[in-house]
């Protein structure tokens, strides 16, 4: 990368952050010029809108009148008025958005910037987003959603000019489909999240998570599968000899039923969102939720839980057709995505199938499924790692399980059946596109994950990388994303679809991932974590659909700690003094922190407890009570790690996701009536170490808490973190707090995982360094005395 280019990089990456603007957009221009938005917020509609034109006036009126408590007036006209501010919102075909491009001179039609792309102009008297088609004015008004904010009590749209596109046309997740309970979380993904993004694809695996009507007993069993593995604390049953089976994937839909009205109305919201749903309904492998109550038709019937299907068995395919029919029927797909990963069974068992060629059952299976779905006017996508030798071995693997059971496992097809017997216009997920996931490549390609792209190219496939993350560097995305029929990509959740598995383990992954996908600026990876972990503030408000107490304007008080903090300093902190965690009052967002000054408190700087784990501790494992005696609104802890503690994806624990992430400790809440509450005290959930990042290239981020730089030293930043935790009995006194360390929490070993082998965390310290509360709403003594007379009046 040239040192222009860098530096053209860094200033697109600092003013996206600035300007709120995410992914960075193509082209990018911050004036300065806001636009201040006083009640009523004026939007304009042409007089004689389309559907879509008034959609997104809708949209943007949502967002103005729930998070930022503005009236609006939506107004129909013929021409722009001469007096503003005025917001108009449309494709450039809409004939207001026509005329300010023209008077504004912005260039926007069909071709330009093109498909999905838009212009957008802010300045004090206008705000325009003109698109080159509906999609395009559908992002605009994302990037518009993203330069609202309110500073000094006022409400502004950012002065902006920024002309943007996609870099690529398929910007995915993949996913399972929710719970009923996490329906409304979904929402907020959709719509807050993804479309806020500018995401365009979900895939959702669906399973027998979707009420059926002609199989009920799918989910009779989908239902016993889920409990029985949960219950019996598995990731995944055991194949008999203790074969390593296929991932289970019971926490689709929490391990329960949607209604298909709970469905089509997702599928929906989706849409309107602009965001194609692509049904991933697993067929021949992970096909468990086919098989619990249907044992005869599959290939390993002695097995636990069966998780294949016999493909030489004509009724695996009147189940699976009949399967397929409901899930078309409700959600009306363009695209279905049919599986086909990882057949991991041992061969030979079946006696309707012994006499076969694994890799022509393989090759017939999907040729028969995508004739049904082609049939149906339903395109077909798949994962195509068992197209591939280099990936999947020639013919047969052969396997030792644990127990000692020798067997064959199905490789991949030779590159003759590939080329010639399987459809090319199946669209491949291709998942194996980085180095872990290859074993060799060819002379003179420059990597095996590039090796795979070409083979798949070579043959004819388009292909979108799946199980993305940000992992490739932007040189060789650059070039392996021009190569033809490279479509995207899609990153992907292997855990139930909430807020605190996806806040946890994969925002990072998501943001990172969308911003290689959208914009051609790709910033070198520690400016990225760095980019992604300032968007998490706006994130988390939005995926949990709350504003904290801090943000709605009551005041903010400190608490004074000095009575219990302490003089020593972990040892991890090396040379640090307590100086360096420093002593002038901070600012995070609308919250104020008193930091007391150690040089006046005999070196004290911070509340300190330890964890009991695998080492000494070097404080003690409670604080004294640290006395609050009001009645607050939230309680904001200032606090870090001494050292990096750990948190496994949470697939790794699926019968408890919360412990995947190490248990430092707790803060113990004790109301004036005696009622105690503990909240936890999570690496990665809430808390991070103080020198974080510790590693220039790190990628965990924090999603609960934000980082606060507090002093320097070591020649580095000292961050703590601020976790607000809103109280849920308002009304009631919280007399104090306590801080205290957990004993011997034991953490998930990795995959499987197994509770048997955890191992107790290591020893670490959690330091506070200041806490403040957000208080009680004061009552206007002018309302309080008409109370008062009201009341004397009755």
């Amino acid at each position: 990368m040239s040192p222009r280019f860098t530096l053209l990089l860094f200033v697109a990456a600092s003013h996206a952050v600035a300007a709120g603007v995410f992914p960075i957009p193509q082209e990018e221009e911050i004036s300065g010029d806001d636009m201040v938005l006083t009640e009523p917020v004026r939007l304009l509609l042409p007089s004689e809108p389309s559907a879509h034109d008034a959609f997104l006036v809708r949209e943007f009126a949502a967002e103005i009148g729930d998070r930022f408590g503005l009236s609006v007036r939506v107004e129909r006209a013929a021409q722009i008025p001469d007096t503003g501010p005025v917001i108009i919102i449309g494709p450039h075909t809409n004939p207001l958005v026509s005329q300010a491009c023209r008077v504004r001179g912005v260039d926007v039609d069909a071709k330009r910037p093109g498909a999905e792309g838009y212009a957008l102009v802010v300045d004090p008297r206008l705000a325009l987003v003109a698109g080159s088609d509906e999609a395009g004015a559908f992002y605009g008004l994302q990037s518009l959603r993203q330069l609202l904010t309110r500073e000094g009590g006022r409400t502004r749209i950012r002065g902006a000019r920024i002309r943007d596109w996609p870099h690529l046309p398929f910007r995915g997740i993949r996913l399972y489909l929710p719970g009923q309970e996490n329906i409304a979380f979904f929402k907020r993904f959709l719509r807050d999240f993804m479309a806020l993004y500018k995401f365009n694809r979900v895939i959702i695996e669906m399973n027998a998570a979707m009420r059926f009507d002609r199989h009920p007993e799918l989910n009779a069993g989908w239902r016993e599968f889920a409990k029985d593995l949960n219950y019996s604390r598995r990731e995944r049953p055991a194949g008999p000899g203790n074969y390593f089976m296929n991932s289970s994937h019971h926490d689709t839909a929490d391990g329960g039923i949607l209604e298909k009205s709970e469905v089509a109305e997702i599928v929906a919201f989706a849409r309107e969102h602009h965001i194609d749903v692509i049904p991933e309904i697993p067929s021949l492998t992970h096909s468990f939720y086919l098989l619990t109550r249907h044992r005869e038709l599959a290939e390993i019937q002695d097995a636990e839980w069966p998780d294949t299907y016999c493909p030489a068995d004509p009724r695996s395919y009147a189940l699976l057709f009949d399967v397929l029919d409901e899930f078309i029927e409700v959600m009306k797909p363009r695209m279905v995505h049919i599986g086909h990963d990882e057949w991991r069974m041992p061969t030979g068992l079946d006696p309707r199938c012994k006499d076969h060629d694994v890799r022509d059952l393989f090759v017939q299976d999907i040729v028969r499924v995508h004739g049904y779905l082609t049939q149906k006017g339903v395109s077909t996508a798949l994962w195509g790692d068992h197209f591939l030798e280099n990936l999947r071995g020639k013919h047969l693997k052969r396997q030792k399980s644990s127990s000692g059971y020798v067997y064959d496992m199905p490789g991949a097809l030779t590159p003759e059946q590939v080329r010639q017997s399987i459809p090319k216009d199946i669209l491949v997920l291709n998942w194996f596109w980085n180095e872990k996931h290859a074993e060799k490549s060819e002379e003179g390609t420059p990597s095996a994950g590039a090796y795979n792209d070409e083979q798949l190219s070579k043959w004819g496939f388009r292909q979108v990388w799946g199980n993305l993350n940000p992992e490739l560097s932007w040189q060789d995305f650059a070039a392996r994303s021009a190569r033809p029929g490279v479509l995207g990509g899609a990153s992907s959740s292997w855990a139930a679809t909430t807020e605190f598995n996806f806040g946890k383990d994969l925002l990072w992954i998501f943001l990172g991932t969308q911003n290689m996908l959208w914009s051609c600026h790709w910033p070198e990876r520690s400016e990225l974590v760095a980019m992604v972990q300032s968007l998490i503030p706006s994130v988390r408000r939005r995926l949990s659909g709350m504003m904290p107490p801090s943000d709605e304007g009551d005041p903010v008080a400190p608490i004074d700690l000095r009575a219990q903090q302490t003089a020593k300093l972990p040892v991890t902190t090396g040379k640090l003094s307590s100086a360096c965690f420093g002593k002038e009052p901070i600012t995070a967002g609308s919250v104020r922190f008193e930091l007391s000054d150690p040089a006046t408190n005999a070196g004290k700087y911070a509340v300190v407890v330890s964890n009991e784990g695998t080492g000494a501790p070097e404080f003690p494992l409670a604080s004294p009570p640290i006395p609050i005696g009001d009645d607050v609104s939230s309680l904001i802890f200032l606090h870090a790690l001494a050292k990096p503690a750990a948190s496994q994806i949470a697939y790794r624990l699926i019968h408890n996701f919360a412990d995947a992430a190490d248990l430092l400790g707790w803060y113990e809440v004790v109301y004036e009536d005696g009622l105690s509450i503990n909240v936890p005290i999570r690496y990665g959930v809430n808390i991070l170490e103080w020198n974080w990042p510790t590693q220039p290239e790190a990628d965990r981020i924090c999603y609960g808490a934000d980082p606060v730089q507090i002093g320097t030293g070591g020649g580095r930043a000292v961050r703590f973190f601020a976790f607000e935790w809103p109280n849920p009995r308002l009304g009631k006194v919280i007399r104090e707090v306590r801080l205290r360390g957990s004993v011997h929490f034991k953490n998930s070993k990795p995959f499987p995982a197994n509770p048997a082998e955890a191992s107790t965390i290591p020893t670490n310290a959690i330091m506070l360094r200041a806490l403040s509360v957000v208080q009680k709403r004061a009552v206007p003594d002018s309302v309080q005395a008409r109370v008062f007379e009201s009341n004397a009046g009755k």
